[in-house]
């Protein structure tokens, strides 16, 4: 699926005043969303009214008519967009609008949001079929690549796998963290409590959480902070131009990628790490959804259910004469 390269700030200048300070009001009154929802929607505004000035004439938001966004995201799937890519499109140019239509009525009383009451959505062609990693091909990841001496990705895996925790959260934990006091549970285990890392959830500050996890991920995280030597502050780095700086969420997907993919066999990928882990709880270990629910950070069980991937009954026989 093909991706469209960003728009320059030499792009972005030629487009209408209008359209350009909508965008900032827009995104400068809208602090209900997280500040990666904010950079996504600014890219992708920038990338429809690039495409408005060089196919309708640069006109004004509350202009254009509903036949040319049509015009519009049959140009993204054209081009090659993956569903996902033109939805992500059409969410930041509906909120937009819905903006606009709210606190704008009074000003463009014949302006109305249309986009998701009017056009429809494009046919998905690029979904994945989830399939859980087992316990087996998990445990061949790490001993492939504790042979490697490769403890980055040891770390990273088993915190994925243990918390079910995201790559945005992920990037985030501090290399302190392996300063962490140990506690321990009822039953005389002991495990690490994180900082508080801020999860996926609206606003700039998002929602708070903080993440449980064993002494075997602390012994990998202890394991790969030894072989560092830089004072980054982050517990998952990369060197960008000579320098090492926090990881970005691209470098997990690239060790999915060119790395975990060839080990396993198969399409993986960092989501993948959290329906793994509740498949893994839910189906092996029999844990109630509603535990499952809190350890992924979800505010119901009905969220978590999509992620669990249930086993099929096989009975054949029973529809048989």
């Amino acid at each position: 699926m093909k991706k469209l390269a960003p728009v320059t700030n030499e792009e972005w200048l030629q487009v209408c005043d209008f359209n350009r300070q909508m965008v900032k009001n827009f995104l400068n009154d809208s602090t209900e969303l997280s500040p990666a929802t904010i950079k996504v929607y600014d890219s992708n505004l920038k990338i429809f009214f690039v495409w408005v000035k060089d196919n309708l004439d640069n006109k004004k938001v509350i202009d254009i008519k509903p036949r040319e966004y049509l015009r519009f995201q049959n140009w993204l799937v054209n081009r090659g967009c993956s569903s996902s890519d033109v939805n992500a499109k059409r969410a930041a140019i509906s909120s937009l609008n819905n903006y606009i239509e709210v606190y704008y009525g009074e000003d463009y009383k014949d302006f109305r949001s249309f986009i998701n009451r009017s056009i429809k959505r494009p046919p998905s062609h690029d979904k994945r079929e989830k399939i859980p990693l087992t316990i087996d091909e998990f445990t061949r990841l790490i001993e492939v690549l504790e042979e490697r001496n490769e403890y980055a990705k040891v770390a990273y895996l088993m915190f994925a796998f243990e918390t079910g925790a995201r790559k945005g959260e992920i990037r985030q934990l501090l290399k302190d963290v392996v300063n962490a006091t140990p506690k321990t549970d009822p039953n005389g285990k002991v495990y690490y409590e994180t900082h508080k890392i801020r999860a996926k959830g609206r606003g700039k500050e998002g929602k708070q959480r903080t993440f449980i996890f064993s002494e075997k991920t602390m012994e990998a995280f202890r394991r790969y902070v030894e072989t560092r030597n830089d004072d980054c502050k982050y517990l998952f780095v990369q060197s960008v131009d000579g320098k090492v700086k926090q990881a970005s969420q691209s470098l997990f997907n690239y060790w999915h990628k060119h790395d975990f993919d060839k080990i396993v066999g198969r399409k993986t990928w960092p989501h993948l790490l959290r329906t793994s882990r509740a498949t893994y709880l839910s189906e092996e270990l029999n844990v109630d959804i509603k535990k499952i629910s809190k350890l992924l950070g979800h505010s119901g069980t009905q969220t978590t259910e999509i992620y669990i991937k249930r086993k099929e009954d096989n009975d054949v026989d029973d529809f048989l004469l």
